[in-house]
C-alpha cells in the first residue's frame, strides 16, 4: 500500500429500474474539498498514463467498464517512496481510490474488449495545466509495463 492511498468500499442500491452508485459526499470523512468533477472516457487498449499532480487529490471511482489502476510513489520524503500499486476496479469492485499529490497515476481498461471504461474524478481542484506533470506512459522513469500479464 501507498503511503496516503485510500481504497473505500462504496455503496451501490440496486432495484427493479437500475441502480444507485454512491461516490463522494460532503459529510464523509475522507472528503476534503471540492474543486470539480469530471468523467474520462478509455478506450479499450488505451493507456492514460502517467500524471502526477502537484497539489490536487485525486478520488476515483469507475462507473461503468473496468479499469487497472496504477500508482507509483515519487514522492522524495514518503515512506513509501518507489513503491508501485496496482487496483483493479470497476464494475465487479465498485470503489473509491483517494490519490494524493505527488503519486503518479495511469489507468488502462481490462475485459470486454468492445466496452470503454468510464472513470469520475471528484477533484479537490479545478484543472490547472501548471499544476499537473505528464509522464510518458513507456517511460523507463516508472518501473511499470503495461503489457497484459500471464501465469
Amino acid at each position: 500500500m501507498i503511503d496516503g492511498v485510500k481504497v473505500i468500499p462504496l455503496k451501490q442500491i440496486p432495484d427493479e429500474r437500475g441502480k444507485i452508485m454512491h461516490m463522494l459526499k460532503a459529510t464523509d470523512p475522507y472528503f476534503e474539498k471540492f474543486g470539480e468533477i469530471y468523467f474520462s472516457l478509455a478506450w479499450p487498449g488505451a493507456v492514460k498514463a502517467w500524471h502526477v499532480h502537484k497539489t490536487m487529490t485525486l478520488n476515483y471511482a469507475v462507473v461503468s467498464g473496468r479499469i487497472k489502476l496504477v500508482l507509483y510513489d515519487k514522492r522524495p520524503k514518503s515512506p513509501t517512496k518507489g513503491e508501485l500499486m496496482e487496483l483493479f476496479i470497476g464494475d465487479d469492485n465498485y470503489c473509491l481510490v483517494r490519490v494524493p499529490p505527488g503519486v503518479v497515476n495511469g489507468f488502462k481498461p481490462y475485459g470486454d474488449d468492445s466496452k470503454p471504461a468510464i472513470v469520475a474524478n471528484c477533484a479537490t481542484e479545478t484543472h490547472d495545466p501548471k499544476e499537473i506533470e505528464r509522464i510518458d506512459p513507456l517511460s523507463k522513469e516508472i518501473p511499470y509495463n503495461w503489457n497484459v500479464k500471464h501465469g
